[in-house]
This record gives structure tokens, sequence and C-alpha cells, in this order.
């Protein structure tokens, strides 16, 4: 399978989970009290806000797929040494057994940034810096809107406690 089948797949089947997610989903399983004050703190507007997103995103890459040229690289060959891959599902298993005992003590926005760092050693990316960076400002972004805007608590540590 070259790059132009898998991403037209990729953006036909991200469309059509956006779509089942919006149309019957969200409509039949989420449910949403009648007397929400905001918006933004209703229960469904983060999942349709989610569903649109791989909606458009998935049209973006049916529209890339479809530009492209046929042919080029083949992707999905079989990687040569298997047993990385192994080690990097096991140290990704370990990773999150860490964060189950890590949590009650650290907290989630502690907890978070390093299990954050640690896959990013693990998984060796490409862009060490900029993933460090949102390692560090995505969980406490998340923290700030979730814990100052929404009122909503979230759990802390017994060491290091944010405002």
């Amino acid at each position: 399978m070259d790059n132009k089948q898998i991403q037209t797949r990729l953006g036909i089947g991200a469309m059509a989970l956006s779509l089942f997610l919006i149309l019957a989903a969200i409509p039949n399983w989420v449910s949403e009290p009648s007397n929400v004050p905001h918006l933004v703190l209703s229960p469904t507007f983060w999942p349709y806000t989610l569903s649109a997103l791989m909606g458009l995103t998935g049209l973006g890459l049916f529209v890339t797929g479809l530009s492209q040229s046929a042919g080029g690289a083949v992707i999905g060959d079989p990687i040569p040494d298997s047993r990385k891959g192994y080690l990097r599902l096991a140290a990704m298993g370990l990773v999150m057994i860490a964060a189950m005992f890590l949590m009650s003590r650290l907290g989630m926005v502690w907890t978070s940034m390093l299990l954050f760092i640690a896959s990013i050693v693990i998984l060796r990316t490409r862009y060490p810096i900029a993933a460090l960076i949102c390692a560090i400002s995505v969980p406490l972004v998340l923290y700030a809107f979730f814990a100052h805007v929404a009122g909503v608590a979230i759990p802390q540590g017994d060491f290091v406690r944010l405002p």
C-alpha cells in the first residue's frame, strides 16, 4: 500500500467515525443536564468539538491523498528488528503501571508531565525540544483551565500543590 492509499483510507475512516459520533453516539450515549450555565461546561461540548476536529482532519487527509500522485514509497514493510518494538511496548506498559502508583502521590499534573517525558525518551521523537515544552506546558494549561475556569477539582499530590 502506498502513501496515497493510506491517506485516502485514513481520511475516509476518520470522516466516517466523526459522522457516527456526531449523529449517533454523542446524542444517544452522552447525557446532558438542562441547567448547564456555560456551553463549555456541557458534557457534550468537548465530544462534539473533538469529533468535528477529527472530521476536519479526515477531510484534510482525504484531500491530501487525492492530490498525491500514485505510487511512491511503499509503507508497511516489515521492521527488520521487531525486538526493539517489543521492548518499547514493555517499557510503555511499565510507564502506565508507574502512573497508577504515582498519581495519588504526585497528583495528576506532575504525573502527566513525568509520563509525557518518559514517553518522549521511550519513543525517541524527532523533535525532543518541542515535545519537552509540550510535556511541561500542556498539563499546566489544562490544569489552569479546569481548576480556574471550569471550577473542576484536579487531584493534587502530597508534595507540591498548585495554586
